[in-house]
Formats: C-alpha cells, sequence, structure tokens
C-alpha cells in the first residue's frame, strides 16, 4: 500500500492563515518536501512542530526526486508537499511529481489554504472571473510579449507574478499590447505592508 502525497497551503506571511488542517497534516507526515527546506524548517519551528525529514523539491531537482519519492510511499511513508509560501505548484514546483503519482496510482490529497494569486484578486476590484493566471511572465521581453499576445483579446483577467524590479516595464510592456486595461499591483499580501496599487495602463 503506498503512502498518501498531502499538498499542502501554508501562510502568505501572517501566521493566523495557518489552517488547523495544514498544521495537523504537518504533524502527521513522515517528510516534507519543500522548496526550500531552510524557509520550512522555520516556518515548522515557529507552528511547533519538529522532528521533521524536510527533503528539497524545486525546479532544478524535481525529476530526479521523483523516484526517491515514490520509493517513500512506497513504504507507506506520508509525504507533504509546501512551497516556500502558499499553494504549492501555483508557479512553484510539484506538477511532475503530482503528475508522476497520479500515473502510479498514489493518493494525492490537496489541503488548501493561502494562494497569492487568488488573495490578489479578491481585493483588487478587477473582475474575478473568468480571470487566466500566467504565472511568472517570461524574463524576455520579447517572450514576455508573445505570451500578453495571445491573451490580449480574451476577455478574462490576467494574473501573473513580477519582480519589483522589473514592474515599470512590464506595465509599459502590458500597455503596449493590452491596451488601457484598469491594473492592480498587490505586494506583501498579508503582511504588515501589504498594499494595493490602482491605475490603468499607459497612466501608470
Amino acid at each position: 500500500m503506498y503512502g498518501t502525497v498531502w499538498i499542502v497551503a501554508t501562510p502568505l506571511g501572517n501566521l493566523g492563515d495557518f489552517s488547523p488542517r495544514a498544521r495537523q497534516t504537518l504533524e502527521t507526515a513522515d517528510v516534507v518536501l519543500a522548496e526550500d527546506t531552510r524557509r520550512a524548517g522555520h516556518l515548522l519551528q515557529l507552528a511547533g512542530i519538529g522532528g521533521k525529514r524536510l527533503l528539497s523539491l524545486h525546479e532544478h531537482n524535481e525529476d530526479a526526486r521523483i523516484a526517491d519519492v515514490l520509493e517513500l510511499l512506497g513504504q507507506g511513508l506520508q509525504v507533504a508537499v509546501v512551497s516556500d509560501a502558499g499553494t504549492p505548484l501555483i508557479a512553484d514546483p510539484g506538477y511532475r511529481l503530482v503528475a508522476a503519482c497520479r500515473k502510479a496510482g498514489v493518493p494525492v490529497v490537496p489541503v488548501p489554504g493561502p494562494c497569492a494569486p487568488i488573495a490578489a484578486l479578491m481585493a483588487s476590484g478587477l473582475p474575478p472571473y473568468p480571470f487566466v493566471f500566467l504565472g511568472f511572465l517570461p524574463r524576455k521581453a520579447g517572450e514576455a510579449k508573445a505570451l500578453l499576445g495571445t491573451y490580449a483579446s480574451v476577455p478574462a483577467t490576467l494574473v501573473f507574478f513580477e519582480r519589483k524590479n522589473r514592474v515599470s516595464a512590464t506595465l509599459a510592456l502590458a500597455s503596449e499590447i493590452l491596451g488601457e486595461r484598469e491594473f492592480c499591483l498587490a505586494r506583501e499580501l498579508t503582511k504588515k505592508h501589504e498594499q494595493f496599487i490602482y491605475g490603468r495602463l499607459g497612466q501608470a
């Protein structure tokens, strides 16, 4: 009998958003797969959860890690997956692992909770549906332009992540491709300096 893979959402920044079910799942897990084991260890420490075996699972080792995880699951161990913050797999590693587990017949259970794109959408004042989540925009301007162009005529709110040092250039690029749409920048979600900035593309 295989163990179970638990996909566990963790707080974006406010520990008050750590659900009782997420805590219980991490307390009972035999192994915790984390994008950054140091950050995960710190979170577990703050939550009063100790003695966990932590293994890294990030974009550079996910494929190589799958066989190891399947072996642990084959021993009947319970495996929890967390990201640095929020919901795993949403612009974070884990998709290939989950796909492999589904293919192998391993139970995969979501433990939902905080999710940055949804939190931003909730308070943005933009139409909440339909929406399209694009993850992180490509670093190269040409690739970012092509991606935005794909959705330029789609009547949906576009949600994506961007690095703070690229925001100005990305807003200018979005204005060029998407026209004068309304936009909302959300930063430091659930934290002390949470901020929402509203405007219209081309007038930022």
